[in-house]
């Protein structure tokens, strides 16, 4: 019996070329897909994921915006990163088997299309191009993550944010020396990110807007000067470059 939060959805093949990784396959090709994926809509603040959960289907985010988190033992919330239409959820216990390593919540309404483990292990078998698309996904959240561990290593708190708020811009895009991060992340998410309090993120952006170097409009940050950002990450630590990635 089909889960009761299963949806039917139109132009199920159209979303699929939506997703990041299946962009390159043709109509054919997500056509036949889209009979073997199964949709489901999430209200915002509902669980995804469970952190420890034994489930191994991957989740593919056709629309919406969904929360990577953690919490300790003490209940401290450790959010990694949040994630837009497009991006996919759930691969790492499809590949390994183990159980899930984090938390996902629906940020926003969401509609979501998953597939189990071993259909997804068959896809990647099948059309090299997206196991390809794959592996520089994986690679680059080993970067990430490692870049992190460096970050907490050498950086006092307030680079920290620093670097935590040049990775958000450099995420979003940046045009020329500048950049807008939109939506904005709390001031709690930020300092979940980089193991602070709220407080600490609030006087450090205000600090920031004062010398020039943000400003807040609306329901977005604008990154007026990024050098300077990236200037004063360097200057927290002796590692160059900013980022280093300690995996080669």
């Amino acid at each position: 019996m089909e889960h009761p939060g299963w949806a039917a959805v139109d132009d199920a093949s159209y979303r699929l070329s939506g997703i990041e990784l299946f962009g390159d396959l043709n109509d054919s090709d997500l056509a036949s897909l889209a009979k073997e994926c199964r949709w489901r809509r999430y209200d915002a603040d509902q669980q995804i994921i469970q952190h420890q959960d034994e489930t191994t289907d991957v989740y593919f985010i056709a629309s919406g915006r969904v929360r990577v988190t953690v919490y300790s033992q003490s209940g401290k919330e450790v959010s990694f990163r949040d994630l837009d239409a497009g991006k996919s959820i759930g691969e790492l216990s499809a590949v390994d088997g183990a159980p899930r390593s984090a938390n996902v919540l629906a940020l926003t309404d969401t509609l979501l299309t998953s597939m189990p483990a071993s259909r997804f292990l068959g896809l990647l078998t099948e059309h090299p191009e997206i196991s390809t698309k794959m592996m520089v996904y994986l690679a680059g959240l080993v970067r990430k993550l490692s870049d992190r561990v460096v970050e907490f290593s050498v950086l006092a708190v307030k680079n920290r944010i620093h670097a935590e708020l040049l990775r958000l811009a450099r995420d979003h895009g940046v045009t020329g020396n500048s950049a807008i991060i939109s939506p904005v992340p709390t001031h709690a998410v930020i300092a979940s990110r980089v193991s602070t309090h709220r407080e600490r993120v609030t006087r450090e952006l205000n600090e920031l807007a004062r010398d020039g170097i943000i400003e807040r409009r609306r329901d977005e940050l604008v990154i007026l000067d990024v050098g300077r950002l990236a200037h004063l990450v360097k200057t927290g630590t002796e590692v160059w470059p900013v980022f280093p990635s300690a995996t080669a």
